[in-house]
């Protein structure tokens, strides 16, 4: 890796940490929330529909913005923007309504980070799947230390201190920015020399197919991460007796499912690593399809057991979910242009992230119908929905590479 590679990273690295961290953190003081505000859990959940609705859907015009003026002044406003209403949030913890719209604030800034992060990465790096592959991983220490940390706080301070300490986490990425080198103004230039694949007129349809499939990916990832916690502090009850035994009765149900869900992402980290590692090995396509295809009979599994047959399932799940992300960002910088992959990444995380909190409304109904268990059956049928348009995805892929090769 060369030091501007390196660069990049430091900063990426702790963006990509953030935007998940401030995502998840509401997940896990749910229940908390709900006692706190007299309110139903499937009420509260819908407080956060805007906040995930806003952080996807505002990630096209954050990338197209991205490639207009570069990363630098974008990463300085997520950072800035969701530490302000992370601390708003903390002060209306008691007014449903100011809650929703600080929550919507904090989407809306974090959407900032995957368009202009990533797409920074797929122009800048020679290994791409690698670059992408280490950036995920921080990302999932997101996804795990924000349960993990948001669960300690509420147990010792409360749910306002949350929202305190969200605030300040992300202020301090000004320092990193400040002391971000020269080169990090922007990402209009690619590297000379480069030799990556570009996108011909032909790539727009097998682009098309992988949107649906990010889309239903989307979907999928949004209602597992927003219902792991409260799902854990319901199933793991047993489990839960045998942790207090151990810790000397320090703790609380909220506390146990914000720790093993945080143990649960680390995993993903481990998936991440295992995904960039298969993108240089063997097709993309094919490396995507296998790691979706893993999670169907996990999902189901989760659905009907619990405690420590639980934790496991979704260890694999985690694993296999997570872990397929660096293998579809490369095959989003394969399919697009080079000048265009912030704003490739923005389209990308408008159906990931944007359609993906509709999976608020889902979870909502389906657990309010059928019971929380039901929605990781629903999901297991949504898996399989998307592994099947993987697979016609890399038929559309081979059909391309044909045209494109050259004729003897």
């Amino acid at each position: 890796m060369s030091p501007k590679e390196s660069s990049i990273l430091r900063v990426t690295c702790f963006g990509h940490f953030m935007s998940h961290f401030n995502m998840l953190v509401f997940p896990a003081v749910l229940l908390p929330l709900s006692t706190k505000l007299g309110m139903d859990m499937g009420q509260v959940l819908g407080l956060s529909f805007w906040m995930y609705l806003l952080f996807g859907i505002s990630a096209l015009p954050w990338g197209v913005v991205a490639d207009r003026f570069g990363s630098r002044p974008l990463l300085l406003l997520f950072h800035l923007g969701a530490g302000i209403c992370g601390f708003l949030a903390a002060l209306n913890l008691s007014n449903p309504f100011a809650l929703s719209i600080c929550l919507a604030g904090i989407g809306l800034f974090s959407g900032i980070y995957h368009p202009v992060g990533l797409g920074w990465i797929a122009k800048e790096f020679e290994r791409t799947s690698r670059g992408l592959a280490y950036n995920g991983m921080f990302g999932n220490l997101g996804l795990a230390a924000a349960p993990l940390l948001a669960g300690m706080v509420n147990h010792l301070w409360g749910v306002e201190a949350v929202y305190l300490f969200l605030g300040i986490v992300n202020v301090c990425g000004l320092v990193f920015l400040y002391f971000a080198r020269d080169g990090h103004a922007g990402h209009a230039g690619h590297k000379p020399g480069e030799k990556k694949p570009h996108s011909k007129g032909s790539a727009v349809i097998p682009f098309l197919v992988l949107l649906v499939a990010m889309m239903l990916g989307g979907i999928v990832y949004r209602a597992t991460t927003i219902t792991l916690p409260a799902y854990f502090e319901l199933q793991n009850n047993s489990l839960y007796q045998s942790f207090l035994t151990i810790s000397g009765q320090f703790g609380s149900p909220n506390l146990f499912a914000t720790l093993i869900v945080s143990s649960i992402y680390l995993v993903g980290m481990l998936g991440q690593y295992a995904g960039g590692w298969v993108g240089e090995k063997i097709d993309l396509g094919r490396g995507y399809m296998l790691f979706h295809l893993v999670t169907i009979p996990a999902v189901l599994l989760m659905a009907m057991t619990s405690n420590i047959p639980l934790v496991v399932f979704a260890m694999i799940h985690s694993f296999f979910l997570l872990g397929m992300q660096p293998l579809e960002n490369t095959l989003v910088a394969r399919l697009s242009p080079p000048e265009l992959h912030s704003s490739a990444f923005g389209l990308k995380f408008v159906l990931t992230f944007g359609v993906g909190a509709l999976s608020v409304i889902m979870v909502a109904s389906v657990k309010g119908n059928f019971g929380l268990s039901s929605v990781y059956v629903v999901l297991a049928l949504l898996s399989t929905t998307l592994v099947c348009v993987i697979v016609l995805l890399n038929h559309f892929r081979k059909v391309l590479h044909t045209s494109q090769a050259p004729t003897p």
